[in-house]
């Protein structure tokens, strides 16, 4: 089979889109094109018509035809099925099969064409197939292009939050009578598992991870600050402490008297649920006192359900991090509760006597004669879990969306919590909407918020716990689908650790006597979503 062209004409001959697939003259294909409607004979039904040297075969479809120019050698069978799948192809592109819808997606059509036919021959292919040929669809563009959206919904959230923190502190400075206050938040400091294989980080770093602005005298300190030129530049988000510290001197410089200032907490992502979740967090960890021996448990959770059931994804990791501010305290053991939930994988930092630890539970350092750094947050074990098993679900949600007869859907959604030793703070759930489309909530738990801008039900419960383990919702939706409420969205804080490491005591290596420390821990959701 040797296929010369491909074409879509009008009934009256009119040719409105041509694929050639062998070489020839312009002059050639436009004769051959023009030859055609000469050759119809009226009255008869034909599927093909032949002259001396080529064969056209052809299907109606509505005002038009679909026409293939072959070779008078071609197998006739060959070209009628070749034919059924050019005229498949025409309404996948073409909305209505009319001469304006074929010039409007045109170059579609001939990308299609030429995965059909190749230097004049078929190819093996489907209608399927060409429809992800020529849509040439990229899982890497889509996550290039999603983590570039993210970055800049975090950077406008974190401008956001700073003007905030600016504006908050001059309203408290308004009130109290005195002069207007201004500052900089900058995001607390910590470590992440990602950044577990650091033995810790320098002071100067840490700086820039987390701002303090202590309290000066303008009087002692008004020479210096004149003597510094005023800083033109403008506020940037992720810039290095030398712009803090030019902020800050221009603040002096005009007599203003800088007070300390609490970090602001992290931006999360744009959605609500993520949103919360931050908040959460940040509240969490606010007011809690530290002792000159810190230990800080970050517990994180990655979780994928079907609508239907079953687990897709769950990972729970975590990082154990300490920090000490009194160089008496520096060479010491950490104890460890042997009680976690099984299958942890557990690693300690490669400066910590792991046989101590897998004998004893004890975090300390090869050389027990070399103390801890001071004044850094170092992390010194990180775990990991994942499983397939619903059992290790800690809150489950049931989404019901049924088919209400009046072109809408009742949606039903009810959670329950099956990690019981977990009490979970803040938890929102997050159901897209179709758009433009208001819900009516019948009954629920907790409160709800409807955000018209982001089409999404914000559903919030400000505690679950094994008191308060279970609640519902029931809405309805009008112009909408069972589909158009997933993927569901969940966001939770809980100040009990899942894995269950917890820390037991704190002593010094010679004496073994008892060290006071302090410690907080966190249990936030990085993504927990059903789809």
């Amino acid at each position: 089979m040797v296929l010369i062209a491909a074409a879509v004409c009008t009934k009256n001959g009119k040719v409105i889109l041509s694929r050639q697939f062998v070489e020839m003259t312009k002059a050639r294909i436009e004769g051959l094109l023009a030859a055609f409607p000469k050759l119809m004979t009226a009255g008869k039904q034909h599927t093909y018509v032949e002259t001396d040297s080529v064969r056209y075969v052809y299907q109606p479809m509505e005002k038009l035809y679909m026409l293939l120019i072959t070779t008078k050698a071609s197998n006739i069978l060959e070209d009628l099925e070749t034919l059924r799948l050019f005229s498949k192809v025409i309404p996948e592109y073409s909305h209505s099969l009319d001469e304006k819808e074929i010039v409007e997606n045109a170059f579609n059509l001939i990308f299609a064409f030429d995965e059909i036919v190749a230097l004049g021959y078929r190819e093996s292919v489907n209608l399927a197939q060409i429809k992800t040929f020529v849509e040439m669809d990229s899982h890497e563009e889509k996550v290039y292009q999603a983590v570039r959206q993210t970055q800049e919904r975090e950077a406008r959230q974190k401008m956001r939050e700073k003007a905030k923190e600016l504006q908050r502190q001059r309203m408290e400075a308004s009130k109290r009578g005195g002069p207007s206050l201004g500052g900089m938040g900058g995001r607390s400091g910590g470590f992440s598992a990602d950044s577990f294989g650091s033995s810790g980080v320098s002071s100067s770093s840490g700086s820039s991870a987390a701002i303090g602005i202590t309290s000066i005298d303008v009087e002692t300190k008004s020479k210096a600050a004149a003597s510094k030129p005023t800083s033109r530049n403008a506020l940037k988000l992720g810039g290095k402490s030398k712009d803090v510290d030019s902020f800050v001197d221009q603040l002096k410089s005009e007599g203003e008297k800088i007070a300390n200032l609490a970090p602001v907490a992290p931006a999360g992502s744009s959605s609500a649920a993520a949103s919360a979740s931050a908040a959460a967090k940040a509240a969490i960890s606010a007011d809690i006192h530290k002792e000159s021996v810190h230990l800080k448990i970050e517990d994180k959770l990655v979780v994928r359900l079907g609508r239907d059931g079953g687990v897709q994804q769950f990972e729970n990791s975590g990082l154990l991090t300490l920090r000490i501010s009194d160089e008496a305290y520096g060479r010491l053991l950490l104890k460890l509760s042997p009680n976690h939930i099984q299958g942890l994988q557990l690693q300690t930092h490669p400066n910590v006597d792991k046989e101590l630890f897998k004998s004893r539970t004890t975090i300390g350092l090869k050389n027990l004669g070399k103390p801890f750094p001071l004044n850094t947050d170092v992390g010194v074990l990180k775990w990991r879990f994942v499983s397939q098993d619903e059992s290790a679900i800690p809150l489950t949600i049931n989404c019901w969306p049924s088919d209400n007869g009046e072109g809408g859907c009742d949606v039903n959604i009810e959670y329950e919590l099956e990690a019981q030793q977990l009490e979970l703070q803040d938890v929102a759930i997050v159901i897209p909407l179709p758009m433009n489309v208001q819900p009516s909530v019948a009954e629920y738990d907790g409160t709800y918020n409807y955000d018209s801008r982001k089409h999404v039900l914000q559903w919030h419960i400000p505690i679950i716990d094994a008191a308060n383990k279970s609640g519902s919702m029931e809405f309805s939706c009008s112009a909408s689908i069972p589909g158009d409420f997933f993927p569901l969205q969940v966001s939770f804080v809980s100040k009990t650790p899942y894995a269950g490491v917890v820390a037991q005591d704190v002593v010094q290596v010679d004496s073994e006597a008892a060290i006071k420390y302090s410690s907080e821990s966190i249990l936030f959701v990085e993504k927990y979503e059903i789809v």
